[in-house]
């Protein structure tokens, strides 16, 4: 038999390989975690079905340049993109495209210096710490000032174009940021844009959405809520999301905390009754409406 028909005769058990790297897991925690960001899983989806296939050709001999992964996260805060951020790393670690399972997040005051000859070192020491794995650069935008010539962003950038280029088999760099900034960031460093492939980009959450993740917080720091506090929350809900500096789950958290802190204070204030765990886990409507945002 000829080593072309041999090569022919080779095959690759798809299923075989979905299983044994688990990205199915990961991907079923990723629907189970987040609630609704349906446009982001979909993209999250396509490149573990690229990767998968890759893995499959590799196997076959078909070797090819590996695909470029670095990733531009842009949104709003609060719409999860630091934790797809980490979801990411994962997949990538199972599919063997990564090293580690580990994500190194930065903002601009981790890589850029205040004076001469400060910005190299900062940028390669985050580097360093970060191959192998996911780098996480938040509100990437801010590398790049040029409103001050004597900023240093633009040296950090360079050091990163370059890592990004060179080792690029061994780190995924992630941009993230409000979608206007990064584009205009874009257009500012052409040569970054070129090394992004993959743009996903991340919707706000509606009003039914936020209750749901209030619903998981309050489930996984195991509270719960009575009738009044439920419908006090979707109100709640309905007026914040009107107010400025709304920020998404992150809002939703914030509230959760004053309301726990408010049930604290309700019950130890009445602490010469004994309490049962229903009591200690259950929050009322009167620690979601001493909100200020229903005075408002």
């Amino acid at each position: 038999m000829s080593a072309l028909a041999e090569a022919h005769d080779e095959t690759v058990d798809l299923q075989a390989l979905y299983e044994r790297t688990e990205i199915g897991k990961i991907l079923e925690a990723l629907d189970r975690d987040l609630v609704g960001l349906v446009p982001v899983k979909t993209r999250i989806r396509e490149i573990a079905a690229l990767l998968l296939i890759e893995s499959a050709r590799r196997d076959l001999g078909l070797q090819a340049e590996p695909p470029s992964l670095h990733m531009c996260f842009t949104g709003n805060p609060g719409t999860g993109k630091t934790t797809v951020g980490k979801r990411i790393a994962e997949l990538l670690h199972q599919l063997g495209y990564i090293r580690r399972n580990h994500v190194v997040s930065v903002t601009r005051d981790d890589l850029v210096g205040q004076y001469i000859g400060h910005t190299a070192p900062k940028t390669k020491e985050v580097l360093k710490k970060a191959m192998g794995g996911v780098l996480f650069i938040d509100e990437a935008y801010y590398l790049y000032r040029p409103e001050n010539e004597r900023d240093y962003g633009q040296e950090a950038i360079e050091i990163l174009l370059q890592v990004m280029e060179e080792r690029r088999d061994d780190l995924v760099v992630v941009l993230a940021g409000y979608k206007d900034r990064m584009d205009t960031f874009f257009r500012s460093n052409p040569g970054m844009a070129s090394r992004i492939a993959h743009h996903v980009d991340f919707p706000d959450y509606d009003a039914q959405e936020l209750f749901a993740i209030a619903g998981l917080m309050l489930e996984r720091m195991h509270y719960q809520l009575d009738d009044g506090a439920a419908a006090a929350l979707c109100e709640y809900i309905e007026r914040r999301m009107q107010q400025p500096r709304f920020s998404n789950a992150r809002s939703i958290r914030n509230a959760i905390d004053r309301a726990r802190l408010r049930q604290a204070n309700r019950l130890f204030a009445a602490r010469a009754a004994p309490l049962d765990r229903a009591a200690l886990s259950t929050l009322a409507a009167s620690d979601i409406r001493a909100s200020r945002v229903f005075l408002q």
